[in-house]
């Protein structure tokens, strides 16, 4: 048992290496189009809230299998070069997209959760809308955002082993080639790749209970 354990983990590193890869880059990518997502679903425009709505829907609605197949195996046969994407930055799309769907509606939800008598008062004082969403809005929506997010970017962690359909090589993908090599340490493979899992996504919701607790929580008044 030991050997076949000494054998797998540089292959389980390897493939946990590429999850973080793919994990990371997502995170960012995906909040960084689902805080612009959710910041202009607030602006009540109806040309603007009426598309961006529809998109979050449409992918929300439907398996993130469905979204990767899409990207990877049907635009290509459009036959335009630059939609013929390789695994990995297909992978990285495909899970940035459904990424950001839920990331805007954690930043919409916190942001009109700030009762608008606020945004009344600090208008009163001179400020543009642009600074009362800066000064006012935005430093006590982010308080509200935290738990949420973190739960968002533990199930996008682990949903990256959904990728391994397409070839690329990650911790799941990795723990299979092991069984294979080694079916009779099945279970202790499986074991490591769980374990692998939990030491990544455990500090992850640490970080996020430690930002929540270092930034306090919010005192809305009714």
């Amino acid at each position: 048992m030991s050997e076949a354990i000494l054998s797998t983990l540089p292959f389980l590193f390897e493939g946990l290496w590429t999850t973080f890869k793919i994990s990371l880059i997502t995170i960012i990518l995906g909040s960084l189009l689902g805080v612009t997502v959710g910041l202009l679903r607030t602006l009540d425009i109806a040309l603007i809230t009426y598309p961006l709505g529809a998109y979050i829907h449409a992918l929300r609605g439907t398996p993130f299998l469905i979204h990767l197949y899409v990207i990877y195996f049907m635009l290509p046969t459009t036959g335009i070069s630059w939609l013929q994407l390789e695994a990995f930055p297909a992978a990285v799309i495909a899970l940035s997209l459904y990424t950001s769907t839920y990331v805007s509606e954690i930043v919409r939800a916190a942001i009109q959760a700030v009762p608008p008598g606020q945004t009344e008062a600090a208008r009163s004082t001179g400020m543009t809308a642009l600074q009362c969403m800066w000064y006012v809005v935005l430093p006590q929506a982010v308080k509200m955002m935290i738990p949420p997010m973190g739960g968002v970017y533990v199930i996008i962690i682990k949903g990256t082993s959904i990728v391994s359909v397409i070839g690329i090589a990650e911790l799941v993908r990795a723990g299979e080639h092991a069984t294979q090599r080694h079916p009779k340490e099945m279970m202790v493979i499986y074991g490591l790749t769980a374990l692998m899992y939990f030491l990544y996504c455990y500090p992850v919701l640490r970080l996020a209970r430690w930002a929540e607790g270092k930034f306090g929580s919010v005192q809305l008044p009714s």
